[in-house]
């Protein structure tokens, strides 16, 4: 299984770096710019027009490499079937905001409710595949969650996906954490001897890398809500078919504070009229504290590789 690990990993790595020069330059032909918040950054300004739904070089990739080595059976047609229906959703969004050049698409209403049919889908046949236990780290045992296992999937699986999706707000950050959160769950289906777990998790972390090169500060394509909730439902699926999806607070910290922030911002403000960050997610907070977005974004890869590595110790 190692060496469909690697080929998997090596596959998307290189049919993301391939393609990459071929769709970003259609993305702009087609003028899907990014529309920037007009209340951000100012900094971000000179990012409007730069092309996004980068997702979908994500996704081509992801796709043709999991094709190639994993064997098909029920653990990828839910891998795939998760991820493509989050990126769909991400996909409408994004290609609202770009047709209408408005930062908002889909209303949420409309987000939240393919949100949890999704969610609904993956709490259920997860619990038919791998039952209703999860694992608990650092204790090293398993709860059955009984009943209580399919609200808990659903709870996890909306609350990961909006949590990347409020990540993705620097050049790289979002790509540069999901990758190593990916690669912790494509070498737990590996000590699982999950072939189809293994694989896709490890051609989902190719696929990041490779996008990396084109999304690394100044960033030459965004992935867009295409694929921050594509990537959202794979961390989600990973985690839960691993039966670890308690111990995503830890290794995927980064997108728990960028969540966190934003949360504790709107309570505080409707409660006091103040604000606790001078802007919400964290990361744009620290930007308008000084800091370069480069620093920003290699301190929360830092972040993201201790937990990872916290986050093993816990399980092994």
């Amino acid at each position: 299984m190692i060496q469909k690990m690697i080929f998997a990993t090596v596959t998307s790595f290189l049919i993301c770096v391939l393609i990459g020069p071929i769709v970003i330059p259609w993305l702009s032909k087609l003028k899907f710019g990014q529309s920037v918040r007009s209340d951000g950054p100012k900094t971000h300004l000179k990012k409007a027009g730069t092309p996004t739904m980068g997702g979908i070089i994500i996704i081509i990739s992801l796709l043709i490499a999991d094709l190639i080595f994993s064997k098909w059976d029920k653990y990828m047609a839910l891998t795939i079937l998760i991820t493509l229906g989050y990126g769909v959703i991400g996909f409408l969004d994004d290609y609202i905001k770009v047709r209408y050049k408005r930062s908002l698409g889909l209303t949420a209403r409309q987000k939240l409710l393919g949100q949890f049919a999704l969610a609904i889908i993956l709490a259920y046949f997860s619990k038919n595949l791998v039952g209703t236990e999860v694992i608990v780290p650092f204790l090293k045992k398993e709860i059955n969650l009984g009943y209580y296992y399919i609200p808990f999937i659903m709870f996890v699986a909306v609350g990961t996906v909006n949590s990347v999706n409020l990540t993705d707000g620097l050049d790289g950050l979002a790509t540069g954490v999901s990758f190593m959160v990916t690669a912790f769950f494509a070498l737990i289906g590996f000590f699982m001897n999950n072939t189809s777990l293994t694989v896709f998790g490890a051609a989902i972390t190719g696929a990041l890398l490779g996008f990396l090169k084109f999304n690394r500060y100044p960033a030459e394509v965004f992935m867009g809500d295409t694929g921050s909730l594509a990537i959202g439902g794979a961390v989600a699926v990973l985690a839960t078919m691993t039966k670890l999806p308690v111990i995503l607070p830890l290794v995927g910290i980064i997108y728990v504070i960028e969540a966190l922030s934003v949360i504790i911002q709107v309570v505080y403000f409707r409660l006091t009229g103040k604000r606790v960050f001078k802007m919400s997610p964290i990361h744009h907070h620290f930007e308008l504290s000084g800091w370069p977005e480069t620093k920003v974004v290699f301190v929360f890869w830092i972040v993201t590789l201790i937990a990872v590595f916290l986050a093993f110790y816990g399980i092994s």
